[in-house]
């Protein structure tokens, strides 16, 4: 009743292939690019109607397809709700994370707003999964390192500074000495609210162990980009 069936119908078979060779071959990009605001238009009550049609745009051949998705999977999760976001879209943001840069860049410009919605225990999961974001197709995207440095900023409140130190205090320090110093400037700040996690959550031995760390690694560094990265960070902080 909210939609009528043949126009449901209708989108539904813009995934069909045959329809890419005689209407338009962009025509499984713009599906994927409506989906969200069909589903919000269905309720969630009604994403049986549309779950195989989205698995079926999630696996196109067109990277552009699965690029539209993966840019949009953190807005669907908030129309779907934990339960079937955990169910239906967890599965296919997990593929999404193993994707072409082009497709992973989705993931990670929203990364906060999709991983905040889930669970705490499938949250932890992606902890150890954060690394893989370092390594890119091409190591002169430097864009991919300074978007995780961003979003590694807003990610910190939700873990804790146990799951900080063990996990995410690895990657800021690897981003602190990238080659690109935009990538270098954002890592600072990630940094400094490192050590503010730990001190703001009393863990000021987990504080002062990173602080030993930095002056190691930076005050202490054989070349003058490394004390100069301590001298920033000191400046942010």
């Amino acid at each position: 009743d909210i939609i009528p069936q043949p126009l449901l119908d209708q989108y539904l078979s813009m995934t069909d292939p045959a329809r890419a060779q005689t209407v338009d071959t962009e025509i499984a990009k713009h599906c994927a690019y409506s989906l969200p605001g069909v589903a919000l238009t269905l309720g969630r009550q009604n994403w049986h109607c549309l779950k195989d049609t989205y698995e079926t745009l999630a696996s196109d051949v067109q990277w552009k397809v699965r690029r539209t998705l993966a840019f949009s999977i953190h807005e669907l999760a908030v129309i779907l709700g934990d339960q079937l976001t955990a169910a239906d879209l967890v599965p296919i943001f997990n593929g999404f994370l193993k994707d072409l840069d082009e497709v992973r860049i989705g993931v990670l410009k929203h990364l906060y707003d999709f991983l905040k919605l889930l669970h705490a225990d499938k949250r932890r999961e992606y902890l150890y999964q954060l690394q893989e974001f370092v390594v890119t197709d091409n190591s002169r995207n430097w864009r991919f390192r300074y978007e995780l440095a961003e979003q590694l900023i807003l990610i910190l409140e939700l873990y804790n500074p146990n799951d900080v130190y063990d996990y995410l205090r690895h990657i800021a320090l690897t981003l602190c000495s990238d080659k690109v110093s935009e990538v270098r400037w954002i890592s600072f700040r990630l940094v400094v609210a490192i050590l503010q996690k730990f001190y703001a959550n009393s863990a000021n031995a987990l504080g002062l162990n990173f602080i030993n760390e930095l002056v190691v690694r930076f005050r202490h560094c054989s070349k003058w980009v490394g004390r100069q990265a301590f001298a920033f960070i000191c400046q942010v902080g």
